[in-house]
């Protein structure tokens, strides 16, 4: 099969090396320093079941537009910031409307799938996630990850039958040691991811502490926990019921993961744009039309507005 990969940064790079390990041809969409060394020293991706290092297809959004038809994938991959999907669809909607390939977004949120929708119809939309991965660019072309970078995908918005494509997708990835799982409640399962996103991503930006640490301590596993609990409440607003039973699962796989960097404190660290408003702001925005609450959400949010940065406090000398 032939993958575009729009977005590629550790995610996007890891899962496309999967896939040309497995023989498939894959194009690399990204920028700046990353594009360059992509294109004069190829990928490096490094994890724990995976060494790869290979020449590849990197071109810059303008080359791709340029030079292929969206006919020429037979899957678009979508890893770019959630914040960056309304322009990318802007820029490149009347190309994707010249085919019939399917657009799979593996983006945090649960506000990108209705964009795409509305460009290219929900028949050609799949909703999707990448479960337990943690990837970076550590340096440009050269990628870190970590986890069983697991995929759940689903027609968009819901379906009760079986895709045949879909099926032979999800058959294409597992072969390619992505295990992948097909969901005909895909709202559902973003929303689940969001209770781990909003959980820990801005809390661990906030404070710079990895994922383990964030659980670990006492208060703060319980500001966690608390943010999760917020996150279900804000579900309702879409017709999602997040049990009691999904807050304690998402809590406890969060809490027993590998340490991780959440991809808010990387962007943080880097002086990028966070993900609040797809985060965090969609939490506080549906708590709101419920004419709920979220106060831990809330304060978390608005100290990363006000760039509240953790203070390095040092012993007092006699």
């Amino acid at each position: 099969m032939k993958f575009l990969i729009i977005g590629a940064g550790g995610i996007g790079c890891y899962y496309g090396a999967r896939l040309l390990d497995a023989g498939h041809e894959v194009t690399f969409i990204a920028r700046g320093a990353h594009l360059e060394a992509m294109k004069q020293q190829g990928l490096s991706v490094e994890h724990e079941a995976l060494h790869f290092k290979a020449s590849v297809e990197a071109l810059s959004m303008d080359e791709l537009l340029n030079r292929h038809n969206c006919a020429d994938y037979d899957l678009v991959m979508l890893a770019l910031k959630s914040g960056a999907t309304s322009d990318w669809l802007s820029e490149c909607g009347h190309w994707l409307k010249q085919a019939e390939t399917p657009v799979l977004s593996l983006q945090n949120g649960v506000d990108n799938e209705p964009l795409i929708a509305a460009v290219i119809g929900e028949e050609r939309t799949l909703g999707g996630l990448a479960v337990r991965i943690g990837g970076h660019i550590i340096a440009p072309g050269h990628i870190e990850a970590k986890g069983p970078a697991q995929v759940v995908m689903g027609r968009w918005p819901q379906v009760k039958e079986s895709v045949p494509a879909l099926d032979s997708l999800s058959d294409t990835l597992n072969a390619a040691q992505i295990p992948t799982r097909i969901t005909n409640n895909i709202r559902y399962e973003l929303w689940k991811k969001l209770l781990i996103n909003n959980g820990v991503n801005p809390l661990s930006a906030l404070t710079g502490l990895d994922t383990r640490s964030l659980t670990a301590d006492p208060a703060l596993g319980k500001t966690v926990y608390a943010m999760m609990q917020e996150t279900a409440l804000a579900a309702r607003a879409d017709d999602v019921e997040l049990t009691p039973s999904d807050v304690d699962e998402m809590f406890a796989l969060i809490s027993q993961f590998d340490a991780i960097k959440t991809s808010m404190l990387v962007d943080r660290e880097k002086g990028r744009p966070l993900e609040l408003d797809d985060i965090s702001g969609a939490v506080i925005r549906r708590c709101r039309q419920l004419g709920e609450s979220a106060p831990n959400t809330e304060l978390v949010e608005r100290l990363l507005q006000l760039d509240i940065r953790p203070v390095q406090w040092r012993p007092l000398t006699a």
